[in-house]
């Protein structure tokens, strides 16, 4: 599958309901921040503040940020990953490999030219200057957590336009880019506000940046991205303060059971030191995840095998961290592979 967490055309494939599928491709919090019963009270009726005024006091509150920055809402990390690229529009473009094929995909469509270089060999390997970079951190599919002083010194002496990733930062005990803005005026950091609220289906992310190229942007922004449930659910989520430690700490221990799954099953060459919410595995001989994959369907689980991001192959899968019930069936599933 080109993207993880459908589960409804892996269902419709082995012939069960969606809600019976067992996700590890979907690297989303099992866990949700916010009870149903308190969002009946949203008015569904009237249109939404189109500056979206609430929220954005809210993301700021829990995401604080310099004086001359700015923020703006998108409907999910994606759309917003899109928008600026759109708006940007840049000749020069640098992935750093491994890395989710979309960027690849719409810097084609964008006519960019592409250097990828590949971040497990070398981090510093000369960029163009002028460029526009896109980096992640932590990495995905790997969950690698980088020390990014380094990097963003280097790209600045290039000039480059840099575009900064965090959608999984949540995840980890690290401190965001964001403050740097205010130094470097050609750096724009993204969000995702799914993974970590686990919520994919309420789609917000958000983009920071000077309030410059923040007002920029939106003059091609249209009007009412986001519905005010959307709106409301966030707005909650981000207020709820003991959700953030509980997280991090399930996480991390819910990481250990699914490290110690894999380990025991003997299937894999290497699993890597991530540290968000996923782990990235190479089989061993260089078996196909593929294959894995059809092994795994009796037990109605569904991975993400690697083979369609930028420097992987299909012998690379990841597993998201789910519930301790979930990784117990995974293990089961798992010793009783033979590939």
């Amino acid at each position: 599958m080109d993207h993880g967490g459908n589960i409804y055309r892996f269902a419709q494939h082995i012939g069960c309901h969606p809600e019976q599928v067992i996700d590890f491709s979907a690297n989303i919090n099992p866990e949700q921040a916010v009870d149903f019963n308190c969002l009946q009270a949203v008015q569904l009726g009237p249109y939404e503040d189109p500056d979206y005024g609430l929220l954005k006091e809210a993301i700021k509150v829990r995401y604080p940020y310099p004086a001359g920055v700015d923020i703006e809402v998108f409907n999910g990390a994606s759309a917003a990953i899109f928008a600026l690229l759109k708006h940007l529009h840049p000749q020069e473009l640098v992935l750093y490999a491994p890395l989710y094929g979309e960027y690849a995909r719409l810097a084609e469509q964008l006519g960019c030219n592409l250097h990828h270089i590949d971040r497990f060999e070398s981090l510093t390997s000369p960029v163009p200057k002028n460029s526009t970079v896109i980096f992640v951190n932590p990495s995905t599919p790997d969950g690698q957590l980088y020390d990014m002083q380094v990097l963003l010194k280097q790209w600045q002496m290039d000039d480059c336009t840099i575009i900064v990733d965090e959608s999984f930062l949540d995840f980890c005990i690290a401190d965001s880019v964001v403050e740097y803005i205010d130094k470097y005026d050609k750096l724009y950091v993204i969000k995702s506000l799914s993974k970590f609220y686990g919520c994919a289906g309420i789609r917000i992310g958000f983009m920071s940046a000077t309030a410059q190229a923040i007002k920029a942007l939106k003059r091609l922004e249209p009007a009412w991205k986001l519905s005010s449930f959307d709106m409301a659910y966030i707005q909650q989520a981000l207020a709820d303060k003991i959700f953030i430690e509980q997280t991090r700490k399930q996480t991390a221990y819910r990481r250990d059971l699914l490290r110690h799954a894999l380990q025991t099953s003997g299937l894999f060459m290497r699993i890597y030191s991530g540290e968000a919410n996923f782990l990235l595995t190479k089989l061993a001989n260089n078996g196909d995840g593929h294959q894995l994959q059809s092994r795994l369907v009796s037990s109605r689980i569904l991975i993400r095998v690697c083979d369609n991001f930028v420097g992987l192959d299909k012998s690379y899968v990841r597993f998201a961290v789910k519930n301790e019930t979930a990784i117990l069936k995974l293990s089961s599933a798992l010793n009783n592979v033979a590939l």
